[in-house]
């Protein structure tokens, strides 16, 4: 049955939360990596990981999507294990699928630090990392050592930085197959507001020849699932092309949303930080993504992976009622911890 709820929110927000946030005089990035570390480190060892999935709620209704078994609704968001740390402790957690990467075929050290920012008046961060990562090759052989996850795996792709944006479809192509064989699906990253010019493979011209040759590669070798992840800045009118241009080439189905550019819904106490570039995640995104998953269901008959804002119970189990088949966390695992995780496997089961 798990720990009860209140013990997991207690135990998160007076005793580690407040030792995360102090890492490394507070910085943000510091404080990820070390969680991160630890959890290789605990991955290491089995009767440790079974320990400390003792207390937690277990996803206990499975559900299919894009012909890919999810033991539960309640997935890790990209941009939390880009290169898999923690592949063997999420599963413990009670998530019901992992989303690892951005990768890129190429590794690279993302953009100059500071880039990662808690706006904690608000519930939510701001990052500019940019696609910080080993490589698409580098997570192939974590995977490969790593042997059974026991969950889902998805892997985001996008473009290495260096790579001209006219050469986008042999970058995504390379870390496609370098992965291929470890994914369960794959999540195109065409909306992340960190790499100049991704955005615009959000096009309809530039996405329709990017999937096709995507859908195609894995059509004659493996028939892994591509999802699109789109921007929850895009017009009505350009969400529409992507469904358009998805549907036609037989993309699996769309994640929504990634990180949005604007700044509305940030508290004043948070208000010195609105400047910072990048993309904004958290509380402000909610009702954006829950109007983009929205708009993707009543459209459309590709199945959607909702993400963006879900801080509460509420917030994923509204996602569905949008039309999502899965929900992802990322803010809300920061400011929530596996509390989050517990509430939602047991609202969404």
């Amino acid at each position: 049955m798990g720990l009860p709820s209140w013990a997991l929110h207690t135990g998160y927000r007076r005793a580690v939360r407040p030792a995360l946030f102090r890492v490394g005089g507070g910085d943000a990035e510091a404080a990820h990596h070390l969680t991160l570390r630890r959890m290789a480190q605990l991955g290491e060892h089995p009767s440790a990981i079974r320990a400390l999935g003792w207390g937690m709620p277990q996803p206990r209704r499975p559900v299919e999507v894009a012909g890919v078994t999810f033991p539960g609704r309640v997935g890790l968001a990209a941009g939390v294990d880009k290169d898999g740390l923690g592949v063997k402790v999420w599963e413990h957690l009670g998530f019901g699928h992992i989303e690892l990467g951005t990768v890129t075929a190429q590794a690279q050290p993302g953009n100059p630090q500071p880039r990662l920012f808690r706006l904690r008046g608000s519930d939510a961060i701001i990052n500019r990392m940019g696609f910080n990562n080993a490589g698409a090759q580098a997570l192939a052989d974590r995977l490969a050592a790593a042997g059974p996850i026991g969950i889902p795996v998805g892997v985001s792709i996008g473009k290495t930085k260096v790579t001209p944006v006219e050469d986008a479809i042999d970058d995504y192509l390379a870390s496609l197959a370098a992965l291929d064989a470890h994914a369960d699906y794959f999540a195109v990253n065409v909306s992340s507001p960190n790499t100049p010019g991704l955005r615009s493979l959000q096009d309809k011209e530039p996405l329709a020849e990017l999937l096709a040759e995507l859908v195609n590669a894995t059509a004659t070798r493996s028939r892994t699932p591509i999802f699109v992840k789109i921007a929850p800045d895009l017009t009505d009118g350009a969400i529409d092309d992507v469904l358009e241009v998805a549907q036609r080439a037989d993309a699996s189905g769309i994640i929504a949303t990634n990180t949005t550019l604007s700044r509305d819904g940030i508290a004043e106490t948070d208000l010195p930080l609105a400047d910072e570039a990048g993309g904004l995640s958290g509380a402000p995104l909610t009702r954006r993504a829950r109007y983009v998953v929205a708009r993707i269901a009543d459209r459309s008959p590709l199945p959607v992976i909702g993400v963006g804002g879900v801080m509460t119970a509420d917030d994923g189990r509204a996602l569905i009622d949008a039309g999502a088949s899965l929900v992802q966390v990322y803010s809300g695992f920061i400011y929530r911890g596996p509390a989050l995780v517990a509430d939602l496997n047991r609202a969404l089961s």
